[in-house]
């Protein structure tokens, strides 16, 4: 198996890098290949421009023309092209972060806006009124899982159903749906660590173990059931969930969870 690590933590001493490391040493350890993209240690830029673009960037700029453009002709720029072609490396892909403000870091957010261009990660396939795009369970990522590893300051009740932040799920869902099933990824379940604000030294060793265990079955672990855009669950090209589909008790985001 060959897997990227995107990690977005800036303290190498953190529990984040400290998972990511381990990450590391437990895939090589059973065999496999294994790329690390450290966002902070990488200084990676956060922002979208011009300069993503070369010779394909218009005035004034047109983000997702200008991106696609740039992609067939080759001409975005090197750390941008470097991360699409670790991405089309890999097997698997796991991000490893902090949930700051309800979401991923902004360098992190930043790595999505600039890598998931127009023509790698959307705009693609055929457009038509029986299919709207190669997206939702297609795409240029399909064949490949994707799996977040995400720490938590609060406590696991305040993430839950009835919980003040919401289910972590819901928090969840603009990432894994939105984000990593759109281009065609697998979700497999998320990896969260709550209350990690409190967390000692003392609790690192069950943290670690219980990482160890998720990494080395990644294989046998099931993806989240997202519904499949282009194969009857959506008319098109409304894209609505056909009527009689609704699970019992759902609803939501849990309406496109098979």
């Amino acid at each position: 198996m060959k897997t990227l690590i995107v990690h977005a933590h800036p303290e190498p001493k953190s529990l984040n890098s400290s998972l990511k490391d381990l990450a590391v040493a437990t895939l090589e350890n059973a065999g496999h290949d294994v790329l690390v993209s450290d966002l902070y240690a990488m200084n990676w830029k956060a922002t979208v421009d011009a300069a993503d673009f070369g010779p394909s960037a218009a005035s004034p700029l047109q983000i997702a023309r200008d991106s696609g453009r740039a992609f067939d002709a080759g001409t975005l720029t090197p750390d941008v092209r470097a991360e699409q072609e670790k991405l089309l490396w890999a097997d698997t892909i796991i991000f490893q972060f902090p949930l700051w403000w309800y979401t991923m870091p902004a360098i992190l957010k930043g790595w999505v806006d600039r890598v998931f261009t127009y023509h790698f990660a959307y705009g693609v396939g055929e457009h038509s009124d029986t299919k709207y795009g190669e997206r939702f369970g297609e795409g240029t990522l399909a064949g490949r899982r994707a799996l977040l590893s995400v720490t938590a300051g609060g406590p696991e009740s305040h993430y839950a159903a009835r919980g003040i932040n919401g289910p972590i799920d819901d928090l969840l869902y603009p990432i894994q749906h939105g984000i990593l099933y759109y281009p065609g990824l697998e979700v497999l379940p998320p990896f969260v660590r709550f209350g990690t604000d409190r967390m000692t030294d003392a609790d690192y060793p069950e943290v670690a173990k219980a990482w160890r265990q998720r990494l080395l079955t990644l294989d046998s672990t099931e993806p989240i059931a997202f519904r499949p855009q282009n194969f009857g669950d959506y008319a098109i090209p409304s894209l609505q969930l056909k009527d009689g589909l609704e699970p019992t008790g759902r609803a939501g985001f849990g309406l496109h969870v098979r």
